[in-house]
């Protein structure tokens, strides 16, 4: 078992002494061989370190895609409670948007409703107002009519004028002279009682 406290340095394989001993190792050999490990340990330790500076390297780099895969993850969780927030802000002022505009359908037709009304309302009054001038008419057309159609029936009176012998004439006869006044001592004072009335009124004078 090879003890972990032990480290063996290219400078200690050059430095290290072998005993001397009868029928021993060639020292040439040795040497050479020993020249041969130091180096083969010299590149070891330079490829491990090479290995431990791209280990570290390897190492930033995991750590920086992990620092890079969680500032993603949280990008991605904020993004979610973004988007979250933004869809509930934009369904809250969608449902915004729809009442307010429901309401305002509502009313503009409850307005266009009370415009019908009116309207209707002023063809109600007109229609009224037509009736009863249209009633007028007729009750001034047939009274008129009435007048006209008893005018129609009521008899022509006879305008045709006579002469003294009672025949037809066209021309209206002459008035009749004033006959002489009767004298006191004929008729006396009060005189005929067939005499004009202002004859009477003359005999007075």
């Amino acid at each position: 078992m090879m003890d972990e406290s032990f480290h063996l340095t290219p400078l200690d394989v050059r430095r290290y002494e072998f005993g001397k001993a009868l029928r021993g190792y060639d020292p040439e050999r040795v040497d050479q061989f020993r020249e041969q490990v130091a180096e083969e340990l010299e590149r070891l330790a330079r490829l491990n370190q090479d290995l431990d500076a791209k280990a570290r390297g390897f190492h930033e780099q995991l750590r920086a895609f992990r620092e890079r895969d969680k500032a993603i993850n949280d990008a991605l969780v904020s993004a979610q409670q973004l988007r979250n927030v933004i869809r509930e802000q934009a369904e809250k002022e969608a449902q915004l948007i729809v009442r307010e505009a429901r309401a305002d359908a509502e009313r503009l037709i409850e307005d266009a409703r009370a415009e019908i009304r009116r309207m209707e309302d002023q063809l109600s009054s007109l229609d009224r107002g037509r009736r009863a001038y249209l009633a007028q008419i007729r009750v001034m057309v047939e009274r008129q009519l009435s007048e006209i159609v008893a005018a129609e029936q009521t008899p022509t009176p006879d305008v045709s004028f006579r002469d003294a012998a009672g025949r037809p004439s066209h021309s209206p006869p002459a008035a009749a002279a004033p006959s002489a006044p009767a004298t006191e001592a004929t008729n006396g004072p009060a005189g005929n009682s067939g005499a004009p009335s202002w004859m009477g009124s003359l005999v007075k004078e």
